[in-house]
């Protein structure tokens, strides 16, 4: 159930400065087309990518992997792409048991843990890692719909990182209205943010549901291949998104059983990032036939 607190209902239609980013708040994308698939894998591989004290959402023996991208439209911030490579879920001092955190999101704080989050703008790099700690980085995306398909394909350096293509549904009446949690780290720290959908989608489930998704040459994404990922299981496709990004922001530290030898990313990796609202050239490496 969709819940705005009375924080961003009052402050709505007032401004905020942060980082030198200027936000009209609340921190909202109208009029921005969706997609997601959502995949099965190896809930054992997964903890391999998961810091301590998240665990994988385990159906049975696996888990998921969820890519969803954006064509934020109207934003603050001005138009850019985003595209999220994450795994499904749950942070707690032990594992929540098997399906029930689809049920009961909030008991056992379900979400998605963010592997990758390439973005098209400088100045969306600078506010979604320097504010909220999500790993975005600036990379060649596009995001494609025709009558048959929806695809959004990501490059770095001239090379394929992913692809991702689904058929959407022809359908895309059903009411969304939804808190969901993001889970990244960051600076050495585990942090939590949460966006608030009210929107309408089409859903394709288990044989219904059509998509792909390739992991290219580039070898930022190689060891997701040992997921042993399946067939999709679900796609989503969101014509128009509305979504509120919650300025209310969790964070722990990310304890490890000896101290690190090399520091993490920080601050220094968005520090001396400006405010360009500029793309990359699009993404142009071929894409491997189906």
């Amino acid at each position: 159930m969709l819940c705005f607190s009375n924080r961003i209902k009052n402050y709505a239609g007032r401004y905020s400065l942060v980082d030198g980013i200027p936000f009209k708040l609340p921190v909202a994308a109208v009029n921005s087309p969706a997609l997601m698939a959502v995949f099965p894998i190896d809930a054992e591989k997964a903890k391999q990518f998961l810091p301590h004290g998240i665990h994988p959402l385990r159906l049975w023996t696996q888990s998921l992997l969820i890519v969803t991208v954006i064509d934020y439209r109207e934003t603050t911030i001005g138009k850019y792409i985003e595209y999220s490579i994450a795994i499904a879920c749950t942070h707690g001092e032990k594992p929540a048991p098997r399906l029930l955190p689809g049920l009961f999101q909030r008991f056992f704080k379900a979400g998605q843990y963010v592997v990758d989050l390439p973005v098209s703008s400088e100045i969306s790099v600078k506010g979604g890692k320097g504010i909220w700690g999500m790993p975005k980085h600036q990379a060649n995306l596009d995001f494609k719909i025709s009558e048959t398909k929806v695809s959004s394909q990501y490059d770095l350096d001239g090379k394929l990182v992913a692809y991702v293509e689904i058929e959407p549904a022809k359908c895309t009446k059903i009411p969304v209205k939804a808190r969901a949690s993001n889970y990244c780290s960051f600076r050495g720290m585990l942090m939590k943010s949460d966006i608030l959908l009210d929107t309408h989608c089409g859903v394709r489930l288990l044989k219904a549901a059509k998509a792909r998704f390739v992991i290219g040459d580039h070898p930022r994404l190689q060891a997701l291949k040992e997921l042993d990922i399946g067939a999709a299981i679900a796609t989503v496709y969101l014509p128009s998104i509305t979504g509120t990004l919650d300025d209310h922001i969790e964070s722990w530290f990310l304890d490890l059983a000896q101290l690190p030898e090399k520091a993490p990313e920080g601050f220094e990796s968005v520090i001396n990032l400006g405010l360009s609202e500029a793309w990359l050239a699009p993404p142009d490496a071929p894409i491997p036939p189906s």
